[in-house]
């Protein structure tokens, strides 16, 4: 009788302890995936949705209904996070929650370099994966350079308008810190000079003395004569990759600063912040004119037999090189 009394109260624990054990082990042990698997977690969405997401994926064990019971349970009383998550495999349904709620979202880049005309904006963002839909060429000059983030399953235009209202932003930003030696009048204005001076020089130190030098000829009536605004009619700010034709050089289009003194009709590239902010407090300077130097930048002249000295030395430079 004793060990009958004995085994009958055995056999229920032991099947409580099983049972139990089984249980946790839904919860905390390793999960059913051999591969990677991505979540995506709307803005808003709760834990039985997402338990829906993860039963339907097969990233848990047992169903949702377990997952969500384990989870109130066992879980941090916190909302799941909305991004894109990558579990890595075999990971517990804890583990998932836990990363769910605070992990780190798969990050998605997309960058804009500084200059980039809209066409080839326009090109990188149709090229970007996991966007959907398409957009029109956006409007010259009005994306900010940066790089953005971007959600898997984002529309194209979404990022669009962000890169745009960054522009906006910060526009408005530099234009209400812009100095009395800026030659610009309007926001406008400024970021069709910014785009000049974003496409004459690489160097970052030089921003503000070319922006300098534009200025100086523009209070006195003098063209431009920038070599970019020359081409950009006939690429739409892609590389033209052979010399400027004497034809370009005379043609009247209204982007053209030999054939007209003043700005260009419109910005021939999207400008960043440190060329926007160039324009808006140029360098003090007296020079009108530069040419490059040979080492990347450019040489600066107060006077136009200065500056015919300097075109000198660069063509010789150029001819010692083969380049002309």
């Amino acid at each position: 009788m004793k060990r009958r009394l004995l085994l009958l109260l055995f056999v229920p624990a032991l099947l409580i302890i099983a049972g139990g054990t089984a249980m946790w082990l839904l919860w905390a042990g390793p999960g059913p995936t051999s591969a990677p698997v991505t979540i995506i977690v709307d803005q808003g969405s709760s834990v039985a949705k997402v338990a829906g997401q993860l039963e339907a994926a097969g990233a848990i064990r047992g169903n949702a209904t377990t997952f969500r019971g384990f989870a109130r349970l066992f879980g941090a009383h916190a909302p799941v996070q909305a991004g894109e998550f990558l579990l890595p495999p075999g990971m517990s349904a804890a583990g998932v929650l836990n990363h769910l709620q605070f992990g780190r979202p798969v990050q998605r880049m997309v960058t804009i370099p500084e200059g980039m005309p809209s066409v080839l904006v326009h090109e990188r963002l149709m090229r970007v994966p996991y966007l959907t839909g398409a957009i029109e060429v956006p409007i010259e000059g009005s994306v900010l350079p940066n790089t953005y983030n971007y959600r898997r399953g984002e529309s194209r235009a979404a990022v669009l308008a962000r890169m745009q209202g960054a522009m906006r932003r910060e526009l408005d930003r530099l234009w209400a810190a812009r100095r009395p030696s800026s030659a610009v009048m309007s926001p406008a204005a400024a970021i069709i000079l910014a785009s000049i001076v974003e496409k004459e020089t690489g160097k970052p130190s030089e921003r503000r003395l070319i922006a300098g030098v534009y200025s100086n000829r523009l209070r006195r009536g003098m063209p431009l004569q920038a070599d970019p605004t020359v081409i950009y009619p006939v690429t739409r700010g892609r590389p033209l990759g052979r010399r400027i034709l004497q034809s370009e050089l005379r043609a009247n289009n209204g982007y053209n600063t030999y054939a007209s003194a003043g700005l260009p009709i419109g910005p021939i590239a999207n400008p960043g912040r440190e060329s926007i902010a160039a324009v808006l407090n140029p360098a003090p300077t007296n020079a009108l004119y530069f040419v490059a130097d040979g080492t990347g930048g450019h040489v600066f002249a107060d006077t136009l037999a200065q500056h015919q000295a300097n075109v000198a030395r660069w063509y010789a430079l150029r001819r010692a090189r083969g380049e002309m």
